[in-house]
């Protein structure tokens, strides 16, 4: 069961809704979906909905049986010890927050460096030495689906300093889209893939306690966070930056924010996509230049 409510967005994207859900009052929408549709929905809503505001709430496998995504609102979705909560900011929060909003794609370069010194303290909140993270699973279902590939690029004062890569055994197989979209398939998991216990343990080693940094990092938390829990492991602590998230708030305007779309505005040399490493190197070039927007670095 979901229920998934919208304020200010356009009329079209409402109507489109109504193919999935059943809009109950304006802009309130219900429905029983699967755990799929219900993500693919979500990013056409955040896509679409312009300035307008979006909340879902939905049933989860977590200790407060429910989870939620907030988009276009001051209201900001916070981990607390493994409770998801809402932090309403103050009133400096959201000044400070409405200044961050203001740099925008399209802008000249002095335009952006002029405008990113005055937040200075925003670039602060974000830190030169993580790990970039990227997951390959066999669906969108963390309590259903498996990790299939890790990826994962550390860095350390801005210099990259150690990768991290492996297949993970599944003892399911592969649907036929996942290796479509992947190259992954069965007979590539049989010859190199490693027990998820073991590479499990290895990943946990290698991020240590340093910030984790993914493009909807939500998802990759929600997978990791299952295999821990299975395989009896320390879930994880870290702090976490969402590149997805703050795509959305420094460079507006853009039709979509995935990653592939992003590597292209920003002319990446990046040709492969859907492979752990190769999406982390490009999560890794979009955080660099992010922060280059944010901090008015050359």
């Amino acid at each position: 069961m979901i229920v998934l409510h919208l304020t200010d967005c356009p009329i079209g994207l409402r109507g489109d809704l109504t193919k999935w859900l059943l809009e109950i009052s304006s802009g309130v929408f219900v429905g029983q979906i699967s755990a799929r549709v219900r993500d693919n929905l979500w990013e056409r809503v955040r896509e679409n909905c312009r300035k307008g505001r979006a909340i879902m709430v939905f049933n989860a496998n977590n200790e407060q049986r429910l989870d939620f995504r907030i988009h276009g609102d001051t209201w900001e979705p916070v981990d607390y010890d493994g409770i998801k909560l809402v932090l309403r900011p103050s009133p400096s929060r959201l000044k400070e927050n409405q200044n961050y909003n203001q740099i925008k794609a399209g802008f000249s370069k002095a335009a952006k460096i002029q405008a990113a010194k005055k937040f200075s303290t925003i670039k602060n909140r974000y830190p030169d030495s993580y790990v970039v993270l990227d997951l390959e699973t066999t669906g969108l279902n963390p309590d259903r689906d498996e990790i299939i590939e890790i990826g994962a690029v550390k860095v350390s004062e801005k210099v990259v300093t150690e990768r991290f890569h492996s297949l993970v055994m599944t003892s399911r197989l592969i649907p036929d889209m996942v290796t479509t979209l992947t190259g992954i398939n069965n007979e590539l998991l049989a010859a190199e893939g490693k027990p998820m216990e073991e590479v499990l343990s290895s990943f946990l080693s290698f991020i240590g306690d340093v910030p984790l940094v993914a493009h909807n990092i939500g998802y990759d938390r929600r997978f990791l966070d299952t295999a821990c829990e299975v395989h009896e492991k320390p879930l994880i602590t870290n702090r976490l930056i969402d590149t997805l998230d703050m795509s959305q708030k420094i460079i507006k305007g853009l039709y979509s924010y995935k990653l592939e779309d992003l590597a292209k505005h920003f002319c990446f040399e990046q040709s492969k996509f859907h492979r752990s490493m190769d999406d982390a190197e490009t999560t890794r070039l979009l955080y660099e230049k992010l922060m280059k927007l944010v901090g008015g670095d050359d």
